[in-house]
């Protein structure tokens, strides 16, 4: 370490370039995951949110809410399993909705209309207003980016498409679905809207797309078996059949995953090159007396002192980056996240020193200091 920390102080500006190299590369990394951990959070946050273990779709709609349709009477029947606590009714589309009655797109917003039982364990907890009520059909809990748009507790929504008219009663937060800010309303209401087509439910009595269920002891598999005609999936499960989720999330990993190895390259380039200036001065530390160990020792410490140094500067950036960011930006940083990327940039850059290393084991004192032919 001793003679890693003379090094550094004799080369500051070789040293200093190197560390900015690995300063930008840590923010572009840490930039990177924000901006995918808050893509992933925009299209599934509703259902991360949800106090369940597992999730029932129809078997045959592949864990996903588009394709599924299961009748209401499912969910006594699931109830009627030991191990299930808690299980209530889901059913999504897409709708948008406006203050008034136009045909300007601009005045229009889309939104996700979420179907929900009022008083079931899956309700959000509002943070303005008044929770879901039976009595007040056609109340609605807003996310509160709604709010930041401009929309407020009693006012009226029309529903594009549709005759249906909605009021506003409270606001949540952090509550997306698909990209798009929910829209919790009562399930009959939910159903008014996504069946309104006749026979688009297919027959099915009081349809909703899925069942949540709180039952942290069950067996899926067993379940399937009880019930025919369901497929159980666990809550991570749920989220990844989220569409256009696995793509997203797929994209911005193999964005990351380069980006650390083309890290792991530069930094070993730099050390290697930096090795083999300093042949001579490394020939006559071995002639004196210095082992490999020491000089490579030496080498490590660097390495780790600038990838230290590095990327600690990259979380700092990043951070402040994140402050000046707009607000709608997708943009999520998640402090788990931040440490394993940190670690695992940290060890990469330690692997990349093995060249170096190796490098230096090679070194002949004699032939390095030109005194054999």
């Amino acid at each position: 370490m001793f003679l890693a920390i003379k090094e550094l102080k004799h080369s500051k500006f070789r040293y200093l370039m190197m560390s900015i190299i690995i300063i930008l590369i840590a923010w572009l990394v840490f930039i990177l995951s924000g901006l995918g951990n808050g893509l992933s959070t925009l299209s599934a946050a509703t259902i991360k949110n949800l106090h369940a273990n597992y999730v029932v779709y129809e078997k045959s709609a592949g864990a996903t809410f588009n394709k599924s349709i299961i009748s209401s009477d499912v969910i006594d029947e699931v109830r009627k399993n030991k191990n299930v606590k808690h299980a209530a009714g889901f059913g999504s589309s897409v709708a948008s909705i406006s203050k008034e009655k136009t045909n300007d797109n601009n005045q229009k917003t889309d939104v996700a209309l979420l179907g929900i039982n009022a008083g079931s364990f899956i309700e959000p907890t509002v943070i303005d207003g008044k929770q879901l009520s039976t009595s007040k059909r056609f109340g609605v809990l807003a996310n509160k980016s709604l709010k930041d748009a401009g929309y407020k507790i009693g006012d009226e929504l029309l529903v594009s498409n549709s005759k249906m008219k909605l009021t506003i009663i409270g606001f949540v937060e952090n509550e997306t679905f698909n990209h798009l800010p929910a829209l919790f309303t009562n399930m009959n209401t939910w159903r008014d809207y996504q069946y309104a087509a006749p026979g688009s439910d297919n027959g099915v009595n009081k349809p909703v797309q899925a069942i949540t269920l709180d039952a942290p002891k069950l067996n899926p598999g067993k379940l399937d078996k009880e019930i025919k005609g369901i497929e159980t999936v666990t809550k991570s499960t749920a989220v990844k059949g989220m569409p256009g989720y696995k793509e997203e999330s797929g994209t911005i990993l193999m964005m990351l995953a380069f980006l650390i190895v083309i890290s792991a390259f530069i930094i070993a380039v730099f050390f290697y090159v930096i090795t083999i200036q300093k042949t001579p001065q490394f020939g006559v530390m071995k002639a004196i007396g210095a082992s490999n160990r020491f000089l490579s020792n030496s080498i490590v410490a660097q390495v780790f002192l600038l990838s230290l140094v590095g990327i600690t500067a990259g979380i700092g950036l990043t951070y402040l980056t994140a402050l000046a960011l707009p607000q709608n930006m997708p943009f999520d940083l998640d402090t788990k996240l931040v440490v394993s990327y940190a670690v695992a940039l940290l060890i990469i850059s330690l692997l990349s020193s093995i060249i170096s290393v190796r490098q230096i084991t090679k070194i002949d004192p004699l032939t390095a200091l030109g005194r054999v032919e």
